[in-house]
């Protein structure tokens, strides 16, 4: 399983949609693709942004449908990060 530590690539507030691009691209499509899971920690992260959450999971819902969610572990969510994922998966499972 992989671990990606939110906190080492985006910092304390979580809102570049860059950076959760990359960790997208770079790490959670090629590991879902290899049917692994993958652990996104957000341990020290006080706050993310709906956007740097939706450009770090919407193409993984898209591409894998929401079964994919069992496949993700969200670790360490403070209140308000875990509604911020909440808002995004609903989101997502609406449009399709």
């Amino acid at each position: 399983m992989i671990t990606i530590t939110i906190k080492k690539h985006a910092g304390v507030f979580a809102e570049n949609k860059d950076v959760a691009g990359t960790l997208r691209d770079e790490t959670i499509l090629p590991t879902l693709r290899n049917g692994q899971e993958i652990t996104l920690d957000f341990d020290g992260v006080e706050g993310a942004t709906q956007s740097f959450i939706h450009a770090m999971i919407s193409e993984a819902i898209r591409e894998f449908g929401p079964e994919v969610l069992d496949h993700i572990i969200f670790k360490h969510c403070n209140k308000s990060v875990q509604a911020i994922i909440e808002i995004v998966v609903d989101y997502m499972q609406a449009s399709e």
